[in-house]
């Protein structure tokens, strides 16, 4: 029987999230026939290592954000030789750099939107960009940290009082509809439109209970859609992701454009998370969608 290891926890921001999607994962790869070693990851790296001897065949990487998904623990099991799911050091490393991202995705030719890097006590001094603009950190996941200042907002000195991550990117605001692609090597999966019961798909809105709603497949025209799913492909390819992956964008109706926000290489691994719910609607159940994500990294190693 093969071993799996799955890493969650781990120490940033989205720790809470990392151990709701570890605990599921391993419990899916259970049902599929692995024997599943849960290991919490904490700063202690000298522990995790202890915890992977004897050594596993493989390990599911379901840790999130920094430490988890910006290539510093895929760098860590490269050095030791375990094979791992998602993404490796460099896909991992890049798109968790959203400077370094939207380099490459302009590079390719992919839609992204107008933004400049400050820091952030230039907020209180002057507008960065004309608003409404989008105020997020450059390395961290899950809307943490992210924050939109429209006409007639006065809040920009309480987020630059507040705010605790290094540079920040301020973005174009856009105005739309949340679309996600979710993609599986080199096959987008569908659109799904994610509809915020607040003011915006935050940290909140994406793990609180009712936070959130989502309709999928989207219910967008179909030419859109063809190429929100080519746009993620093709952003997919451009960081050279592997495994899985899931793309963000925004779909300005009036203007009839689509906008890659960003590329989440670690996505959500709850039976219900954006991915996993795509992949259900398209006949691969939780269980066999966490397999191939293991079956993917033994193929790479």
């Amino acid at each position: 029987m093969m071993r799996v290891a799955v890493l969650m926890g781990g120490i940033s921001s989205e720790r809470e999230v990392s151990l709701n999607s570890g605990a599921q994962v391993s419990e899916a790869l259970k049902k599929a026939g692995y024997e599943v070693t849960p290991i919490i990851v904490t700063e202690d790296l000298a522990a995790l290592l202890a915890d992977l001897t004897p050594r596993p065949d493989v390990v599911f990487n379901a840790l999130h954000g920094r430490f988890g998904e910006d290539g510093t623990i895929q760098g860590v099991l490269d050095y030791i030789g375990l094979p791992y799911t998602h993404s490796g050091v460099r896909a991992s490393a890049l798109a968790m750099d959203k400077v370094a991202a939207k380099a490459l995705f302009i590079s390719a030719g992919l839609p992204v939107a107008p933004h400049k890097i400050i820091d952030i006590a230039e907020l209180i001094e002057r507008d960065p960009l004309p608003r409404p603009y989008v105020v997020k950190p450059v390395n961290e996941g899950s809307s943490v940290g992210v924050s939109i200042v429209k006409e007639g907002d006065n809040h920009c000195a309480e987020i630059a009082d507040s705010w605790q991550f290094g540079l920040a990117m301020v973005e174009q605001y856009i105005p739309g509809r949340e679309l996600t692609v979710g993609v599986l090597e080199d096959r987008a999966l569908m659109v799904t439109e994610i509809l915020a019961a607040e003011k915006f798909y935050d940290y909140h809105a994406k793990y609180a209970a009712g936070g959130s709603r989502h309709v999928l497949p989207a219910e967008i025209p179909e030419d859109i859609a063809k190429a929100a799913k080519e746009i993620a492909v093709a952003a997919h390819k451009a960081l050279g992701c592997r495994g899985a992956s899931r793309s963000d964008l925004r779909y300005d109706e009036d203007e009839g454009r689509l906008i890659l926000l960003e590329v989440n290489t670690q996505p959500g691994m709850t039976a219900t998370s954006l991915l996993p719910e795509q992949a259900a609607q398209e006949g691969m159940d939780f269980p066999a969608l966490c397999a191939w994500m293991v079956e993917m990294a033994i193929c790479r190693a």
